[in-house]
């Protein structure tokens, strides 16, 4: 059984006003909302298992998709609290109900068409992340994808995370240790980002990737939102009825 985590536990602020009552991945695209398409695909790609992290607004989460089950899934909410606790803190934190076993990431906040069935069930080292190309709101990237598949820290030519991924929980093993004294870190329960400590496996070479050349965006803005929504409208028209 394939498991999976959403992050949807930001607050938003960049999408304000629509977030003020809203959390992001509630906002609808294309006639649903943001998130139901990530679990159609995951569903799609053989998951039954789907943990949410939550905060803002957190309880309309499980009133807007129930347990999970019209999709076939089985959904559980980590709630972090009523502040978010980042990338890292959200995974460590969500850990106790996703088990040993590799599971898939996907940000809450995207959308694309990558088929995420084509995911590694094991990735050969401790994380594989899905490439894209940078978009001009990000145009230094992120991390270098190697002709051997593997991801630098350093070095070029560089893309961006997708914010899709399959991740080992042995990722979060030593995150003491690659995070250090960063703000939050002494925090209950603890709230990090996930970069250091995947720059911290990148230099073991423990991390792959692979590019995905298809569409994808980040949904950061109102303007990127009503912008997907239109290209969806017109190429994923949603039945209603």
């Amino acid at each position: 059984m394939r498991h999976a985590l959403i992050f949807a536990a930001g607050l938003g602020e960049r999408m304000r006003p629509l977030t003020d009552h809203t959390p992001k991945p509630l906002l609808r695209v294309g006639g649903k909302p943001l998130i139901e398409w990530h679990l159609e695909k995951l569903a799609d790609a053989g998951v039954h298992y789907v943990v949410i992290n939550t905060s803002h607004l957190a309880e309309q989460f499980p009133d807007a998709l129930g347990d999970g089950s019209r999709w076939g899934l089985r959904i559980r909410y980590a709630y972090e609290g009523d502040t978010p606790l980042e990338t890292g803190g959200g995974m460590l934190n969500a850990l106790p109900l996703l088990g040993a076993e590799p599971f898939i990431t996907v940000s809450g906040d995207i959308w694309c068409d990558a088929d995420f069935g084509r995911l590694p069930a094991e990735p050969a080292g401790l994380a594989h992340l899905l490439m894209v190309d940078n978009p001009a709101h990000h145009p230094h990237g992120d991390f270098a994808l190697g002709p051997d598949g593997l991801l630098h820290g350093h070095g070029g030519p560089r893309l961006t995370f997708s914010g899709v991924g399959v991740f080992r929980p042995g990722l979060l093993q030593h995150w003491q240790r690659a995070i250090g004294h960063a703000a939050g870190a002494l925090r209950t329960p603890p709230a990090f980002k996930l970069v250091p400590l995947l720059r911290a496996a990148m230099a073991h070479e423990a991390v792959t990737g692979s590019y995905h050349g298809g569409l994808w965006t980040d949904v950061g803005t109102p303007e990127r939102l009503q912008q997907i929504d239109a290209w969806l409208q017109v190429h994923h028209p949603v039945d209603n009825d």
